[in-house]
């Protein structure tokens, strides 16, 4: 059993940050990925929402936390606080913007949350300008090889992670615990209980949705297809609910990070928006098809690719995938600037080059187009050097991302 700590990619990000800006940090992720951690790493202050002094102290106002924890007083840099789980507060869009008026002159301030923060779509005070996200995955192989930011190149040079961890890895999981861990019924018992805490806890915390039960009943089904296209009415229909709710409660699962959409590429964003996205969980350990698993995995490294580079400001990326009205199909693409940048089929063990690829690679006008093999040992060649479709082990590629 390895219990070694890890060092974190988010840890160097944030750090990063509290350098060179004076914008909050708002470090969101699934729960139990390690936010509280970081958290706790960063700041001279970590107050806790669930903790119900530090809870106390929030709901009095800005000033009665900064006057209770003497943050007035002179130091030799600004100090940072830390608000964990703040999201949970009702109001706690309206106390940031506030706090950070008032004082985000003389202090840096982190905010985490286990639900999505996407301040900028719902209503409440403009927080534009006042915090810069940071969306946090579970561990990668990039990120067990290496937790320094990226270059501009994006790509990293490609390094061999070691066969104990690559096969905890895509056994267990990215998640913390499971993957330290490396223990069967320890890691049974943490998934049951993190997916009770989502369907019930969280949802009732967050959500307006009162049948709960039957809400875990579809989130149990989509445990049990991810890699596939999302039809919300036949969704509905399985457990009992129209299509709009089916719809509405898939969205508030993905608020939660239980999993996520790929949509459908196109040029024209008003042909992707009509075609149905596909749906992949968050945690690849969960997903007990083989085929899909491996699909999932791969899908999980490039969504945490794809979101980092975003929020790191290299560009604007988007993670999709291609269908065209013969059906054929690629699992996915990665968009940079609006531009196809490189094309992904995923792939469990077979290593017969598909011929989508180089179809779709001449449709888009990609660079890059891999064929990313699970089963297959770590070759010592950088893929992005390759501008052919390309068989690519997983071990390399994924080295590459972050």
């Amino acid at each position: 059993m390895d219990t070694r700590q890890y060092p974190r990619l988010y840890k160097t990000m944030a750090d990063s940050h509290l350098k060179s800006y004076r914008q909050m940090v708002f470090l969101s992720g699934p729960r139990q990925v390690g936010k509280t951690t970081i958290g706790e790493s960063l700041g001279d202050l970590y107050l806790s929402w669930d903790d119900s002094d530090a809870r106390r102290i929030i709901q009095e106002g800005q000033r009665a936390v900064f006057d209770k924890y003497d943050l007035g007083m002179a130091a030799e840099r600004d100090k940072t606080v830390v608000f964990d789980e703040i999201h949970k507060y009702s109001r706690w869009k309206q106390f940031l913007k506030g706090f950070y008026d008032l004082y985000g002159k003389q202090l840096r301030i982190v905010a985490t949350g286990s639900a999505r923060m996407d301040v900028y779509k719902k209503g409440g005070d403009s927080m534009m300008g006042r915090y810069f996200p940071y969306r946090m995955h579970p561990f990668s192989v990039a990120e067990l090889l290496d937790v320094s930011l990226p270059g501009e190149k994006l790509v990293r040079a490609p390094r061999r992670l070691e066969d104990a961890e690559w096969n905890a890895l895509v056994r267990f999981g990215g998640f913390p615990d499971p993957f330290s861990k490396r223990d069967t019924r320890f890691s049974r018992r943490w998934n049951s209980l993190r997916f009770d805490q989502l369907t019930t806890t969280d949802m009732r915390d967050l959500t307006k949705i009162d049948q709960l039960d039957v809400l875990a009943s579809l989130a149990r089904i989509l445990s049990l297809r991810s890699g596939e296209q999302l039809v919300y009415k036949n969704l509905g229909r399985d457990v009992g609910v129209d299509e709009k709710t089916a719809k509405a409660w898939i969205k508030a699962l993905k608020h939660l990070y239980f999993g996520f959409e790929v949509k459908p590429w196109f040029r024209n964003v008003e042909n992707s928006i009509r075609k149905m996205p596909k749906w992949y969980l968050r945690d690849w350990a969960n997903v007990s098809d083989e085929g899909k698993r491996a699909e999932t995995f791969i899908a999980c490294h490039l969504l945490k690719a794809v979101e980092g580079w975003t929020d790191l400001g290299y560009g604007d990326f988007e993670l999709g995938y291609l269908r065209d009205k013969t059906k054929r199909e690629v699992d996915f693409i990665v968009v940079r600037d609006g531009e196809p940048w490189f094309l992904v089929e995923a792939k469990k063990s077979d290593t017969g080059l598909s011929g989508n690829l180089d179809h779709f690679q001449r449709q888009t006008g990609a660079r890059h187009a891999f064929q990313v093999v699970v089963d297959t040992e770590y070759v010592d060649r950088d893929c992005f050097s390759y501008n052919q479709p390309i068989v690519v082990p997983a071990r390399t590629f994924l080295s590459q991302l972050l």
